[in-house]
């Protein structure tokens, strides 16, 4: 089938490179973008005399008839066209005969594939974003539910200080509100249109870029139509964002992993998000949150072989960068998935507060506060630290913990010791008196549930 750019060449391609040229197979995902941009572009043609207004009033009736027809289903995509961009123009010309080849006056498709990629971005930012609050939400309520749960916290993987599970959700829903930062930064970004830059030059006809940017939304234009053409700055920008965000998911999918194994059994993940073994009846895996963790390496691929196409190319639009609608609707597709299921696998597991008291009374994690007991009774911090280690030694050697070491034991390591001793290495207690901003007290927990709610 002769090409629609035939002219200079006779248009008849080799079969395997026509294949290998071909991206409509991928990039018919934009045809939504693909058509309000050209509707908004035929609206400019024939507001600024390029075209006689009957001919954009026809331009667009034909074209809003196409995107009817495809969501119907009764239009299939013509696989044997270029790409989307030549899918609508050929669609259209088999419609409206030679008014349809007017369409494509004053742009490029240079111009035209940036526009439907920037529209199609900033429409998967918003939803993204969605998506993000939504799993902040869930974590939230969790949190609310644990704000006085107690729950080892750690260091190294080792038991540290008691916090409390709420604490420990509320800091995955700052990392969230962070990456809703960068979605919300970059967007400004990518909302800047390209049409009207051409193939680089910009073009001779009396165009109105500002109105056409105006109509579908953009806040500006590309100021200069080499950069316009070649920009794919808010690609990789949105990929690395995306990359952020799945590596806090992945954090957050290890701990879910580590907290519904045996060995912790902090959590249980409901069935619906978890997988049997095929061999052996008892096991109960946490797929979802594995392959989250898995797939967060998947994106960092999409966002490095991006960097790795542009990195060696010249002014204006080269082939090559075709390549970025396959690394990009990877990771935004991704991305999604990944933040529906966890959304879902938060909402739906079961916290085992036994557990996590269980692990916390056994780890020693008060020995902090036993030094600054005695630190208040006037000791050295060094020297509290030395005999609050020292008793650690001895619990462990007597198989006791500290709630349970008898008074008389405590003093044969200070004078100090007294019977308030055991209020202030409660655990329930160690949480409490942790009052600065921020901290792991309930009245702070609350605090920052109140804050993030307040963003949401």
């Amino acid at each position: 089938m002769a090409k629609m750019w035939a002219g200079r060449t006779d248009g008849n391609t080799d079969k395997l490179a026509d294949d290998f040229n071909s991206s409509i197979h991928f990039d018919c995902k934009l045809y939504k973008q693909d058509i309000r941009g050209s509707m908004a572009h035929a609206a400019m043609l024939g507001a600024q005399g390029i075209v006689t207004q009957a001919e954009a009033d026809q331009l667009i009736e034909g074209l809003e008839g196409i995107l009817r027809d495809l969501e119907a289903g009764t239009l299939d995509f013509d696989m044997g066209c270029e790409d989307i961009h030549m899918f609508v123009e050929q669609e259209l010309t088999t419609r409206l005969g030679d008014v349809g080849k007017k369409l494509h006056t004053a742009r490029s498709r240079n111009d035209q594939v940036a526009l439907d990629l920037r529209m199609y971005l900033r429409d998967k930012s918003d939803d993204i974003v969605q998506m993000v609050k939504e799993l902040c939400a869930a974590l939230t309520d969790q949190a609310e539910q644990h704000k006085a749960t107690i729950l080892p916290g750690y260091t190294h993987l080792q038991r540290a200080q008691p916090i409390t599970f709420g604490h420990h959700l509320m800091a995955y829903a700052m990392m969230l509100l962070r990456d809703l930062e960068r979605l919300a930064d970059g967007r400004r970004r990518i909302n800047r249109s390209p049409i009207g830059c051409c193939a680089l030059a910009g073009t001779t006809y009396n165009t109105d870029r500002r109105a056409e940017a105006a109509a579908l939304g953009f806040d500006d234009i590309c100021l200069n139509s080499l950069d316009g053409v070649s920009d794919r700055d808010f690609c990789v920008e949105l990929l690395s964002t995306l990359s952020i965000l799945m590596m806090h998911l992945s954090r957050l999918a290890e701990e879910f992993i580590l907290w519904s194994s045996w060995e912790f059994k902090f959590i249980e993940l409901s069935d619906a998000y978890t997988t049997g073994s095929s061999i052996m009846p008892q096991k109960k895996n946490s797929d979802m949150a594995e392959l989250v963790r898995g797939k967060t390496g998947r994106v960092y691929g999409d966002l490095l072989a991006l960097l790795t196409t542009l990195k060696g190319l010249p002014l204006a639009y080269n082939k090559d960068m075709q390549e970025d609608k396959e690394s990009v609707f990877d990771a935004v597709e991704t991305a999604e998935m990944c933040l529906q299921v966890f959304t879902g696998m938060v909402r739906t597991m079961t916290v085992r507060e036994d557990r996590m008291l269980q692990a916390a009374q056994k780890g020693f994690i008060n020995a902090t506060d036993l030094a600054d007991y005695l630190v208040k009774k006037g000791l050295p911090f060094r020297s509290a630290y030395k005999i609050s280690g020292q008793i650690v030694a001895r619990c462990l050697a007597d198989n006791l913990v500290l709630e349970t070491m008898p008074l008389a034991v405590y003093k044969e390591f200070s004078d100090l010791f007294a019977e308030d001793v055991f209020e202030a290495i409660d655990l329930h207690a160690c949480v409490d008196r942790r009052t600065s901003e921020g901290g792991t007290s309930v009245q702070s927990v609350e605090k920052q549930i109140a804050y993030v709610k307040g963003l949401l």
